[in-house]
């Protein structure tokens, strides 16, 4: 039986540096990360960082990226499986619950905004992403009745990213804390806070 194609090869040296790069960003930092320690973790040689991407700081880029994407996605899916907006807003803050702020995806995201501030390529595309998040959050807000659903929008994705970066600060920040306020931002009932 022949071995894996050349193709093939590639394909996994690539998952195997970005799988890597997600671990060492939240493990020692982004500016840390280095192509030697980066080929180490992945079990690669050296050379094949810079042979299948352009840059470390490009392989680093799209590790933060698949991941958020990766995240985004699944949450937005509660959004739209939801039976009303209010119901999948508080369903993705349980999601979000499951980070402590100091989970490697947390510490990934805390890196990744930091380096954006730095990196305008990550910065756009970062931008791209959370973008056509709060674009799905404010039709399912629409579509529920709210009156201001984009802006409602905004205020939800601010507390969600708050939520989970306090929460490296705050071990007792629990949903359980904040999902109440969010089902009044959340509300479509006239007397609601909407």
């Amino acid at each position: 039986m022949p071995g894996p194609t050349n193709a093939e090869r590639g394909r996994n040296v690539r998952a195997r540096l970005l799988a890597a790069a997600k671990e060492l960003i939240g493990e020692v930092g982004w500016n840390a990360v280095s192509t030697r320690v980066l080929a180490e973790r992945a079990g690669v040689r050296s050379g094949l960082v810079h042979y299948h991407f352009e840059s470390l700081q490009a392989l680093l880029r799209q590790a933060a990226l698949d991941e958020m994407s990766h995240m985004l996605d699944a949450t937005a899916s509660l959004l739209v499986g939801a039976a009303s907006a209010a119901e999948g807003v508080e369903a993705v803050l349980y999601e979000l619950d499951r980070y402590n702020g100091t989970d490697p995806a947390s510490l990934l995201f805390t890196e990744a905004y930091l380096a954006a501030t730095r990196d305008a390529l990550l910065h756009e595309r970062m931008s791209g992403l959370m973008t056509g998040f709060r674009t799905s959050l404010a039709a399912a807000l629409a579509r529920s009745g709210h009156r201001a659903p984009e802006d409602a929008a905004s205020v939800i994705m601010a507390v969600f990213d708050g939520f989970v970066l306090h929460k490296g600060l705050d071990p007792e920040l629990s949903a359980a804390r904040v999902a109440p306020l969010l089902r009044r931002l959340t509300s479509t009932d006239r007397n609601g806070a909407d």
